[in-house]
């Protein structure tokens, strides 16, 4: 069953990048909202005192930004837009993705599959109309840190677009 899950898995992502792309589809992840998200990242991690790597990914996994804030850990170089795009590519949170690839989990195993996938907390979906548009990574506190910026800059996009 979970190799079926897995074929499943990697069929759908296969056929999604093999299909012809609309020409004319509005781009909602524009340079200027990931801008004003990196903003709003930026501004609250100084509040409370971190320096944080933040990553954007379009819906696709591939990267639309980077940054790295002030002495953020080097490690957060590769690590936070490994999360945006893992968050991208599951439409998940790698929060809740993490509870997927437990033992005798729906999706056990996936995150060896991709090296890029990652079950560290910090990877956010955005969605907009109820359809993918793109993830954000953070990186830099605790947990419950990059969660709570996280959850911040999501609330953030929402008012933005």
């Amino acid at each position: 069953m979970k190799k079926i899950l897995i074929a499943c898995f990697f069929a759908i992502t296969f056929t999604t990048f093999a299909m012809p792309q609309e020409t004319q589809k509005p781009t909602i992840l524009t340079d200027n909202l990931c801008d004003l998200l990196c903003k709003e990242a930026q501004k609250k991690s100084e509040q409370m005192g971190l320096d944080i790597s933040f990553a954007i990914s379009d819906a696709n996994g591939l990267p639309r930004l980077y940054r790295r804030f002030g002495e953020a850990l080097v490690l957060s170089i590769t690590l936070v837009p490994n999360k945006a795009y893992t968050s991208a590519i599951t439409q998940l949170t790698t929060e809740d993705l993490a509870d997927l690839v437990v033992e005798d989990a729906a999706l056990q195993g996936i995150n060896t599959a991709d090296p890029r996938i990652t079950v560290v907390t910090g990877g956010f979906p955005l969605f907009y109309k109820g359809k993918i548009i793109g993830a954000i990574g953070i990186g830099g506190g605790t947990e419950a840190q990059d969660r709570e910026i996280g959850e911040y800059v999501l609330r953030a996009c929402l008012n933005f677009i």
